[in-house]
């Protein structure tokens, strides 16, 4: 799904120009209590402080907060609302080379991925990106992650 904000490039020439790009900012999506217990029930981690409203409120954070990994699978809708490339066979999400949660996501914030396109390298068949990345947390002095992903696209 792309946004008027979405950048689409057309090819790996196109691709391989954006070296170095800042890619600015994605649109905010919320996380409800429904998307967290959703990701419990899809990787079957049900942590009280994500999923029993009534005993996180008396938690550490007052509400329930987001599973880490949750905010880091959002990473793929956040980044494709920044950058769409059309024109390539394959898309595949090769890895990480880095993840920190400096901040919890409390239920009902909103966050929104800020990228720069950290390098983009020749791989046999196509290209692989690197991306730098930080999820903000809207009003919040910390971001809930930040990260360097790697993707490759072939031709």
């Amino acid at each position: 799904m792309t946004t008027p904000s979405t950048l689409t490039v057309h090819g790996l020439d196109e691709l391989k120009a954006l070296a170095g790009a800042e890619l600015g900012t994605s649109d905010w999506i919320e996380v409800t209590q429904d998307r967290i217990n959703g990701f419990a029930d899809a990787t079957g981690d049900h942590q009280w402080i994500h999923t029993d409203v009534e005993r996180a409120a008396a938690g550490p954070f007052g509400v329930p907060i987001a599973h880490g990994y949750l905010t880091l699978a959002l990473f793929i809708p956040l980044f494709t609302g920044l950058l769409e490339v059309e024109g390539v066979s394959t898309k595949v999400n090769y890895g990480l080379n880095k993840v920190r949660f400096p901040s919890p996501v409390r239920v009902g914030s909103r966050i929104r991925l800020a990228a720069r396109l950290a390098a983009v390298d020749e791989v046999p068949g196509g290209l692989q990106i690197t991306v730098d990345g930080t999820i903000e947390i809207e009003g919040a002095p910390k971001p809930a992650a930040v990260l360097q992903s790697v993707s490759r696209f072939y031709a």
